[in-house]
């Protein structure tokens, strides 16, 4: 159970409203089948493991917990799995990774879509699904970490920093923050310019010429254009609400890393002190915002709000 008040009723509060955004999240995109695209897949996984993120959050403060002994092999149990934030952090991990995959998805079918049409032609199911389980085994792998820096010492769960852990602490900064922040930062300008460019290419509607074409073929140039037009705005809309979570990521996110990278260089820090329990805090908020990014930026989503609790059915823009 969290000790401090005012972070006690604001973790809760996260727990609370992650569980409810991200489990309607979940239920939307399983409901309407108008939205069940490649890219909503790694949405609805997102939002899974941050349901699951939210309600680690929520048990971790509202839950007590035995006192801690030396000896005892529950407590060291709870201190490795639970005080030292393993579980949670691995889902946070999990949700990162997720959300690269998410945008090197979108990079792909944007910026090379035909080496991404040829990836996904056949079993797109079964390679989706392996990505997930890649996410889950890699959060699992880098935070082990945490089992080897925790003990428990005068019945509390501290974590010491020696000589063979920094190292591994600093490459798991690099892998955790650095890494997949800079793949998506590169990922984002990439597909920012080419929808800058395909909106350049598009143009605006040509006016009548003199030999206008027969009514069936100008009917067909206008629907084409029309098509290909809708993609485009669907993809920018995507590309703008994941451009929105990105930058709410590395909000979240950077105090966080900063500290942690900074204790393996030789800062003396603790688990209980205030800056970082606000760090975490921050990293716990990342698993409520991303329905309130999606309700207000995300057409499908909305769209998919609305044919659910109010029967309206809508266009789909096709596989964006």
């Amino acid at each position: 159970m969290e000790d401090i008040l005012v972070l006690r009723i604001y973790k809760t509060s996260i727990g609370i409203f992650g569980m409810l955004g991200n489990g309607l999240v979940c239920v939307v995109i399983c409901k309407v089948s108008a939205i069940q695209t490649r890219t909503n897949a790694f949405i609805f996984h997102q939002a899974v493991v941050d349901f699951l993120g939210s309600t680690v959050i929520l048990l971790t403060s509202e839950v007590p917990l035995p006192s801690l002994r030396p000896d005892d092999l529950l407590s060291r149990f709870l201190c490795l799995f639970w005080l030292s934030n393993f579980l949670l952090f691995c889902l946070f991990v999990v949700s990162t990774f997720n959300l690269l995959s998410l945008t090197l998805e979108r990079y792909f079918a944007i910026v090379h879509p035909f080496k991404y049409q040829v990836a996904f032609a056949s079993h797109a199911r079964l390679k989706i699904g392996a990505v997930f389980v890649a996410c889950w085994l890699i959060g699992l792998v880098i935070k082990i970490y945490n089992l080897i820096i925790f003990e428990v010492e005068d019945g509390r769960c501290i974590s010491k920093v020696v000589s063979r852990s920094q190292a591994v602490g600093i490459l798991t900064v690099v892998l955790v923050y650095f890494l997949p922040a800079g793949v998506m930062f590169f990922a984002h300008i990439r597909i920012g310019l080419e929808l800058k460019r395909a909106a350049s290419r598009l143009g605006p509607q040509p006016a009548a010429v003199a030999t206008a074409p027969s009514p069936s073929s100008g009917e067909a140039l206008t629907s084409e254009s029309d098509m290909r037009e809708s993609l485009l705005r669907a993809r920018r809309n995507t590309f703008k609400t994941l451009l929105v979570v990105f930058i709410t990521f590395m909000v979240c996110w950077t105090p966080n890393q900063l500290i942690f990278f900074m204790f393996n260089l030789g800062w003396k820090t603790q688990p209980n002190k205030w800056y970082y329990l606000l760090s975490v805090a921050m990293v716990a908020t990342n698993c409520c915002v991303n329905p309130i990014i999606y309700a207000f930026k995300y057409h499908q989503f909305r769209n998919g709000l609305r044919e659910m609790f109010c029967g309206q059915r809508f266009r789909t823009d096709g596989i964006v």
